[in-house]
């Protein structure tokens, strides 16, 4: 006798996968980082570990950029941005036991359009980098006490970058929704569960060029929320 849930079940799930659709990626999930896009990469694929230098990116496979922090005008960051004649260094207490680890905090102002964030550029000066090679970035990541733990990872790239030449409302960078805990997690985002904000910026593409990437960035956006963000081990995953 036929089992027709049996045959429903087989059917809805061919027709999803027949419709494109996939199943939503979670970026602490250990299922994620086995999947060959999350898989860990080697040496080479290292971004920055905050071990080698208090600014600079780890100089390794053609990179070799630097860090800083930026916010608008009514909130507050440490450490200052360059506008305001700070410069970036990697402060005490990494994950897994390492050294260092990339740090910000500060309080976000409460006007219309708020952000506070710190990032990376993968070259010096400025400029795009080729990361087809590989599918994907992972990197650990927590909040100090009484922080707010939501932020977004972002992934400027031609197309969103205004130094790209594409974008008439840039900014809206490929990337994901985040929360942190107190506790050091290791988060995993493949290229390909990266998104654009809806609602806002031009173009929208169809995904990230991995090709034409500027760099990394990690921004808070919540009105009148203090934050106290640490991340550390950032690496490319999904090499060949």
């Amino acid at each position: 006798m036929t089992d027709f849930r049996s045959v429903w079940v087989v059917m809805s799930l061919s027709a999803l996968a027949f419709a494109g659709c996939k199943p939503k990626i979670d970026p602490l999930s250990s299922a994620t980082q086995e999947m060959p896009e999350g898989k860990a990469c080697g040496p080479e694929g290292v971004i920055s570990d905050g071990e080698n230098s208090p600014n600079q990116v780890n100089v390794v496979g053609g990179r070799g950029g630097y860090w800083y922090t930026f916010a608008d005008d009514g909130s507050t960051i440490t450490p200052l941005t360059g506008k305001k004649g700070g410069t970036f260094a990697m402060e005490p207490g990494g994950a897994n036991g390492t050294k260092m680890a990339a740090h910000m905090k500060g309080t976000v102002g409460g006007a219309d359009i708020v952000y506070a964030g710190m990032g990376l550029n993968f070259v010096d000066p400025k400029g795009q980098y080729d990361a087809s090679a590989y599918q994907g970035i992972s990197f650990w990541g927590k909040k100090g006490p009484g922080s707010s733990g939501n932020l977004r990872l972002k992934v400027p790239d031609v197309a969103t970058e205004p130094d790209g030449g594409m974008c008439s409302e840039c900014f809206n960078d490929f990337g994901a929704d985040l929360t942190f805990a107190e506790n050091w997690q290791k988060f995993t985002i493949p290229f390909s569960a990266m998104k654009q904000l809806k609602g806002w910026g031009n173009p929208h593409t169809s995904g990230i060029d991995k090709s034409k990437l500027y760099g990394i960035q990690f921004q808070v956006n919540e009105k009148n929320a203090a934050f106290d963000i640490w991340v550390d081990e950032i690496q490319f995953t999904g090499c060949p």
